[in-house]
């Protein structure tokens, strides 16, 4: 099969590599694309802590295709069925998971792309959030999964204030349903907004979705007295210094929205097709840029430099 290698910072390879087999209770995927993570930056950049060349197939973990081959006793997929899979080398033709990491997908969703994991990781955050109707709602950071808690938040009843630096994104916040939609610059001046907004209450929840240290600290100005402060962005660039004078005073409810649960991940995921099902995401609005799996170097370059118009960039592997 034909697997991606990173070899260095900044630079990959594709690599014919042989096939893997699937054990008891193991289902193999033959992948149709896998979706390209914030989470993968890093690596990407070649750290110190990194060894390359990684594995074949490496980082990629938003995988969804077609199952090629069961393992003994799994009864819960066939050969044949079209899953979204919760596995761990999916930037490759086939990755092995477990039974329980599979997620079968409806004949409604044939044809589009599904990156399972994403859409399951943003309905676990809504869900840990404990959003409803009637409140108001900041989302720092409007990128795919911003712009996901949006609808989310909207379809829930909640007033969502959207805050993102770029002008697509806050585009993209309004069609999800967000009333207002502030460009994320100047600190003090967004401070003084959604007080004017708010009448000087602030938000009833804030979703910190970009994952840098300055948008933590505006989420959490933000954040009313005994308001809850949803951390959603992936902090992966060191510690991270926070004003707990202001944290204890307003009483916050502070909620780190990762999972690692893989039933919960998994859970999430089925929720996620349920959403797609009836309608309330379209993933092709949300999957907005799609590379080779040979162009997966320019499909991780975008996810960092975000050009206009994109959201989420997805690798296929046909």
């Amino acid at each position: 099969m034909r697997a991606a290698v990173v070899t260095g910072a900044g630079r990959m390879e594709v690599h014919s590599v042989p096939r893997p087999e699937p054990g008891a209770g193991q289902v193999l995927i033959r992948l149709e694309g896998c979706g390209v993570c914030a989470s993968n930056l890093t690596p990407w950049e070649g750290p110190d802590w990194m060894t390359f060349p990684t594995s074949p197939g490496d980082l990629g973990h938003e995988g969804w295709g077609v199952v090629d081959a069961i393992g003994a006793g799994v009864s819960s997929v066939a050969v044949g069925d079209r899953v979204a899979t919760l596995s761990h080398r999916s930037f490759a033709e086939y990755d092995v998971a477990d039974e329980a990491a599979v997620v079968p997908l409806p004949t409604e969703l044939d044809g589009l792309p599904f990156a399972g994991e994403p859409l399951g990781c943003a309905m676990n955050i809504f869900r840990r959030s404990g959003i409803k109707a009637g409140q108001t709602v900041a989302i720092v950071g409007i990128g795919f999964l911003g712009a996901v808690l949006t609808r989310l938040a909207t379809d829930a009843g909640a007033r969502v204030i959207a805050l993102s630096r770029r002008p697509y994104s806050l585009e993209v916040a309004r069609r999800m349903g967000a009333v207002e939609a502030l460009p994320l610059d100047d600190h003090y001046a967004l401070i003084g907004k959604v007080s004017d907004l708010t009448h000087g209450r602030f938000c009833d929840v804030v979703i910190e979705a970009v994952g840098k240290a300055w948008p933590l600290d505006l989420a959490a100005e933000l954040t009313c007295e005994r308001g809850r402060l949803v951390i959603a962005g992936y902090h992966q660039d060191g510690p991270r210094q926070i004003n707990m004078q202001l944290w204890n005073w307003r009483g916050l409810d502070v909620v780190n929205a990762h999972e690692r649960d893989p039933a919960v991940y998994a859970r999430g995921v089925r929720e996620a097709v349920e959403a797609v099902r009836a309608g309330q995401l379209n993933v092709r609005d949300l999957f907005t840029h799609a590379y080779p799996l040979e162009h997966l170097d320019k499909a991780l370059d975008a996810t960092r430099d975000r050009p206009d118009g994109f959201l989420k960039a997805v690798v296929t592997m046909r």
